[in-house]
């Protein structure tokens, strides 16, 4: 082998294991349990004419957490001072990770964000009431938020289910990550409290997709 060669094939290894362009990938942010609620729900926890107000704006254009917290309870365990986030929504919702299920002894699917197929049961406690919320709790399944330009650039399309590696001081491959296109959307990947313990996620990290 001569030394062309050689230099050609340190240039491949590097070319391999170097820096992935900031343009090929996507913020990675991890999110904690929390519920979404209706208005009816809003003013039974906290007060007839109770509304939600915002106290920080999230990622995701219109969406914010607001100043209200609740209890989750079942007969087996709690979860205090879970954010409410905001707007509201036409259904309960309650998003947990699986850790947190264990907490609460209950058993909870691993299903996207607004669907409630198989969800467990659980009770909501607010500074006016309780709330029994049935079919509400479930496990939120990592997902990616993208607009269709960033379908188009990264090659994917809305419905499409991808590899992503997560680039940190602990890479993880997830599998089965479904691609949500909306121009209402900011690019970024959600993942559980779980999840991110598991990669290791700290701020400024970035997932890579792989087809």
């Amino acid at each position: 082998m001569n030394e062309q060669e050689i230099r050609e094939i340190v240039q491949q290894v590097l070319t391999r294991s170097g820096p992935v362009p900031m343009d090929s990938t996507i913020p990675v942010e991890a999110s904690a349990r929390h519920v979404h609620l209706t208005a009816q729900a809003v003013e039974a926890l906290f007060g007839p004419g109770a509304t939600l107000e915002p106290v920080r704006e999230l990622s995701q254009p219109g969406e914010f957490l607001s100043d209200k917290r609740v209890r989750i309870l079942t007969p087996k365990g709690e979860l205090s001072g879970v954010a409410v986030l905001g707007p509201v929504r036409s259904a309960i919702q309650a998003e947990l990770s699986l850790t947190d299920a264990r907490v609460l002894g209950i058993q909870v699917p691993v299903n996207l964000s607004g669907d409630l197929t198989g969800a467990a049961d659980v009770y909501l406690m607010g500074t006016a009431g309780l709330l029994e919320a049935k079919g509400c709790a479930i496990a939120a399944r990592a997902h990616i938020h993208m607009t269709q330009g960033d379908a188009l650039r990264l090659g994917v399309r809305h419905g499409q289910v991808v590899k992503v590696r997560v680039h940190s001081r602990r890479p993880v491959v997830f599998e089965q990550v479904p691609v949500r296109v909306s121009d209402k959307f900011a690019l970024a990947m959600h993942i559980d409290f779980d999840e991110a313990n598991a990669c290791c996620l700290e701020p400024g990290c970035r997932g890579e997709i792989i087809l």
